[in-house]
């Protein structure tokens, strides 16, 4: 079965594909379709019309259609091709919530610019989607070794010959939203929102925001000015003068921050020593991690683990 033979998927059915079309191929669906469809630009170039509005998606354009909506989409005019990866589904509920901030119209959201460094991520999603729609449990006996149906043929662009599938299991249905979910949260949280790009300077310099997300994600790394310079194409005063006049704070203090904070919710949800906290938070001795803790929390290491405790009751 394809996506031909499926003019308006079935709300239920979760259906993933990977298509290569030349010039004249159009989908038109005037009542909508009761499922979201999603779609991930690889080469080429599509032109999307739903709800009102009107884009290109290109490579690394990431469109996102609710269902309900008129939707009508096709080889962008002058474009040789529109390869694309495509996924029909329901979302689960925080998914909405992920794509609001690209919305172009009611239900139609364009996740514009991934970048390309997550480009070859997304496309082993999908793939992985393709070959768990057609997943089967293990058989049972040591003599089979293979938990998954045989891959179909592959193309020379590397992806699936066949058009697409259905899952038919709901373990199969699971294991594709699983999938999808990846792409969104990858797709969501790298592309720049809609007005990023014009410059009033009200997000911030997205060069500060990267070195935060940085120190955030690791604070337990070695970090230092130089190297979160580096890693944002500034030099160390540069950098320096411009994340202070963002944040307030001077990026080394920002990092002995974060590292605290780090270190405050080990003491509170693990039983790891105060000296093994210490190094995972990037300290270099279990006395320098107590004054700095003690500076930010006004406590020291074990007495704020206390604190957090919660006691116990007994029940008569």
């Amino acid at each position: 079965m394809t996506a031909d033979d499926i003019s308006v998927p079935a709300a239920e059915m979760v259906i993933v594909g990977h298509f290569d079309r030349a010039p004249g191929y159009a989908t038109r669906r005037p009542a909508g379709s009761p499922s979201w469809l999603v779609m991930w630009t690889q080469a080429g170039a599509g032109l999307v019309e739903q709800a009102g509005a009107s884009f290109m998606a290109g490579p690394g354009d990431l469109v996102v259609l609710a269902a309900g909506a008129a939707q009508h989409y096709r080889v962008a005019p002058g474009a040789e091709r529109w390869r694309f990866w495509w996924a029909h589904f329901q979302p689960r509920p925080s998914w909405p919530g992920w794509l609001g901030p690209y919305a172009r119209a009611a239900g139609c959201h364009l996740v514009a610019g991934v970048p390309g460094a997550l480009h070859e991520r997304l496309d082993q999603a999908f793939r992985r989607a393709l070959r768990d729609s057609r997943w089967l449990p293990p058989a049972g006996s040591a003599s089979v070794a293979a938990s998954t149906a045989p891959e179909p043929p592959r193309t020379d662009a590397g992806v699936a010959a066949a058009g697409a599938a259905v899952a038919g299991s709901a373990a199969a249905r699971e294991l594709v939203l699983g999938a999808v979910e990846e792409v969104l949260v990858l797709a969501t949280a790298s592309a720049r929102h809609p007005g990023e790009e014009s410059g009033d300077g009200k997000g911030g310099d997205p060069r500060v925001g990267r070195a935060l997300a940085l120190i955030a994600a690791e604070p337990g790394a070695p970090h230092s000015v130089a190297s979160l310079a580096r890693a944002v194409a500034l030099s160390p005063s540069r950098f320096a003068h411009l994340f202070t006049a963002e944040t307030g704070t001077p990026p080394m203090r920002a990092v002995r921050q974060a590292r605290v904070r780090h270190a405050a919710r080990l003491l509170e949800a693990t039983d790891m020593d105060v000296g093994q906290v210490a190094a995972a938070s990037g300290f270099v001795s279990p006395f320098h991690f107590s004054r700095a803790f003690r500076q930010e929390y006004g406590l020291p290491p074990r007495a704020y683990r206390l604190s957090r405790q919660v006691p116990h009751t007994t029940e008569i």
